[in-house]
């Protein structure tokens, strides 16, 4: 009988014609991903086996055919629902992306978003999944074409106005604070009492203010801040072990596993998909 581990693929790249936008084509079974959230929007269809999503509010459960859509900077984790896992294909569209297609249609107003996190909509899976397919044949003008018509169709049905960001509270303020200087000093963090300190508060009261407004403790965040980051780094050609390092990871396998469980490929598999389009580039 085959491992879970051998039953699992993925594909997670980019195409050279297609900017603001990643893709993500795999099946789960094992796999798990810790809570993170995306600067983007995170669009994807599922095409088989169940996907266990841990939103803020609770678990959201994805069958076949349903498209779970995740706004940015939304904490979120997932996991197989079952023994079969779960196979989907993702789009990752830019904030300007989406924005400048909703603009376009004008349906809504504001920062555009969705207010729906899940919805059986066999269509609209449809329309993911050939975004895909076009993008993976090499046909940017259908691939573009699908993508504009599957987000419109899903900010038609789904879609929302985004609430502000700014901080509203002491406390909001303060976890903002936080985040900055924890970006700042990535890859040498204070610990949470250096960092309550110079903030001039508590400890308690920063990790409840920057759960509150985060969704994650401060440690979790940097974690993926510093996947974040790493990402750039592997797309600008960056090896491995120098981004663990240059990133605050304390090797390159600490970085394997955070970035494999945040990300969805490991980070040597991540960096070649981005040499090859660079290659294309040229």
């Amino acid at each position: 009988m085959d491992r879970p581990a051998e039953r699992e693929w993925a594909r997670h790249w980019k195409h050279e014609k297609l900017p603001g936008l990643d893709l993500l084509r795999a099946r789960y079974v094992s796999h798990t991903f810790r809570r993170h959230s995306h600067e983007g929007f995170t669009l994807g269809a599922i095409s088989g086996g169940v996907e266990e999503v841990g939103m803020p509010e609770g678990i959201v459960t994805a069958r076949a055919n349903s498209v779970v859509m995740i706004n940015p900077e939304v904490p979120h984790s997932a996991r197989a629902g079952g023994p079969e896992g779960w196979t989907y294909a993702t789009l990752y569209p830019s904030v300007e992306l989406v924005s400048g297609i909703a603009d376009e249609v004008g349906s809504l107003r504001g920062t555009p978003g969705f207010d729906s996190v899940i919805a059986h909509d066999p269509h609209g899976a449809e329309l993911i999944r050939a975004v895909h397919l076009a993008a993976e044949a090499g046909n940017a003008l259908a691939a573009d074409s699908l993508l504009r018509i599957a987000v419109a169709r899903l900010l038609a049905r789904y879609g929302g106005r985004l609430p502000s960001r700014t901080p509203q509270d002491s406390g909001a303020r303060t976890a903002a604070a936080a985040r900055a200087l924890l970006a700042e000093r990535m890859a040498d963090p204070p610990s949470l009492e250096g960092l309550a300190k110079e903030l001039d508060t508590s400890s308690f009261a920063l990790l409840r203010a920057f759960k509150r407004v985060y969704g994650m403790p401060p440690h979790t965040w940097l974690t993926d801040a510093r996947v974040r980051r790493a990402r750039l780094l592997l797309e600008d050609g960056t090896a491995p072990a120098e981004a663990a390092h240059t990133v605050g990871f304390t090797d390159q396998s600490h970085l394997n596993r955070h970035f494999t469980r945040i990300v969805g490929v490991p980070p040597g598999a991540y960096r070649r998909e981005r040499a090859r389009k660079n290659v294309q580039d040229r």
